[in-house]
């Protein structure tokens, strides 16, 4: 079985992915692993369209069973038809920003304060993943999201990250 879980930056994709990849024994994939270079601080260099497609789709076709958790809108066509279930992963805007914001600090600590490309990248970082439900926005939103889901030739699932881990957890096995 192939399962994607997308949804905004801070809704809980990959810890729903992390969760049921234990609950199931399936392959979990993060994308972000695939779309950033590994560096200190992480997140500031992007790995080619190119390479970052190759890699992951070598490792998703290496397992049966496999969760990949990220947005996937602009890999290319073949991901349209690759999975068996698609979840969309819900979270109110003020909660969603209130994790990033958290993690942002775990993450960078006092980068945040004396670093200037940290304090920038961190700030455009968060600037960006509040456009997430404008719907006017180009960059990758919510309505991008749902019109991509719309062309999956899988079921979709539309999961509450408010709701608790185990909950979503369960109602995404019931599907499975």
């Amino acid at each position: 079985m192939k399962i994607l879980i997308i949804g905004a930056s801070g809704s809980g994709t990959t810890t729903l992915g992390k969760a049921l990849s234990v609950a199931t024994n399936f392959k979990h994939l993060d994308v972000d692993d695939y779309y950033w270079k590994v560096t200190n601080p992480p997140f500031q260099e992007k790995i080619s369209l190119a390479e970052r497609t190759k890699n992951l789709t070598i490792d998703f076709h290496n397992h049966t069973n496999v969760i990949v958790s990220g947005s996937l809108v602009s890999w290319g066509k073949a991901w349209k038809t690759a999975f068996d279930l698609a979840i969309f992963v819900t979270l109110d805007k003020n909660i969603r920003m209130q994790r990033l914001e958290q993690r942002e600090f775990e993450r960078y600590g006092d980068k945040l304060v004396t670093d200037l490309k940290v304090k920038e990248t961190s700030e455009a970082f968060l600037a960006w993943a509040k456009r997430y439900d404008d719907s006017t926005f180009t960059g990758r939103s919510m309505k991008i999201h749902l019109d991509w889901l719309a062309l999956l030739s899988c079921k979709t699932l539309t999961i509450d990250s408010a709701l608790s881990l185990e909950n979503n957890v369960s109602t995404v096995l019931r599907k499975i």
